[in-house]
């Protein structure tokens, strides 16, 4: 690197660095919160570190909040709900992408209105609804599907927007010449197309996947079996409703349900990233 780029970059670090130190800060509190021990948690003057590591808080955290029960429920909603939205939203944003239809700008500006609704306009209309619904020897309320079915309905406008504009962008001529060989039209959709949409559907696979992690207010309102809830419900539960709250534990648990997730999108990201230039190479 010559001493050009080396000043410019140096500039770029000094530019980013109050945003850098923002979006940092609350980490920061967070893992020295987690590993404080009580006493030190609301002392004053304020401990920024904590006197001594105390890692049984993630223990006793693990016990107060169900976690692993808890982990369980959420790994499955938003596993089951991603998959499902994709199923749906690669379809729909197919056909909007390679066929003309009566319809479909007003189509796609729906969709883009559909994003301006918050789900918490529809918690009790969706709560009615699954109250409605035999499943079971109950009804879908206090069960997974009932959440997994409206986490995807909530993303799938989301993914056949972003699927779509990616979808226009692969040439024609690739499944034209699949269709010279032999192949039918379905067959070229799994063979040559779906192949080269990957990296958009696994982008798209990774933001329904947070969002679903992340939903609180449907999930609130849903689920009342404590072994049934998600992490997000089990965390808030650490702190409504008590007199005294353990903000260690709490902080432990906030920690131990967000690493992950973020380390799973930092981790595919560049995957996904090299991914996409690699093709742009061929």
């Amino acid at each position: 690197m010559n001493e050009r780029n080396w000043r410019k970059s140096l500039l770029c670090w000094l530019v980013l660095s109050p945003l850098i130190l923002t979006t940092l800060f609350p980490f920061a509190v967070m893992i020295s919160t987690a590993l404080k021990p009580a006493a030190d948690v609301l002392a004053y003057p304020p401990r920024w570190l904590p006197s001594r590591f105390d890692w049984g808080n993630f223990v006793a955290m693990w016990k107060a909040a169900n976690f692993g029960v808890a982990l369980l429920n959420s790994l499955i909603v938003s596993l089951g709900s991603t998959a499902l939205a994709i199923l749906v939203s690669v379809p729909a944003a197919y056909a909007l992408a390679r066929h003309s239809f009566v319809g479909r700008g007003f189509y796609r500006q729906f969709l883009l209105f559909t994003q301006m609704l918050s789900p918490i306009l529809l918690v009790i209309g969706l709560f009615r609804l699954a109250a409605s619904i035999p499943w079971g020897n109950g009804t879908l309320v206090n069960t997974r599907i009932g959440l997994i079915v409206p986490y995807a309905a909530f993303q799938i406008a989301f993914a056949v927007w972003m699927l779509s504009s990616y979808f226009a962008t692969i040439p024609r001529d690739l499944e034209e010449a699949a269709w010279l060989e032999g192949c039918g039209k379905v067959r070229a959709v799994l063979r040559v197309f779906l192949p080269l949409a990957l990296p958009a559907m696994a982008v798209t696979a990774i933001f329904t996947f947070i969002n679903g992690w992340n939903e609180f207010a449907v999930a609130l309102t849903m689920l009342r079996s404590p072994s049934k809830r998600t992490l997000t419900v089990q965390v808030v539960n650490l702190v409504a409703g008590r007199y005294s709250i353990e903000w260690n534990q709490v902080m432990a648990a906030t920690l131990a349900a967000t690493l992950p997730v973020a380390a799973l999108f930092a981790w595919l990201q560049r995957y996904l990233v090299k991914g996409l230039a690699l093709g742009a190479v061929k």
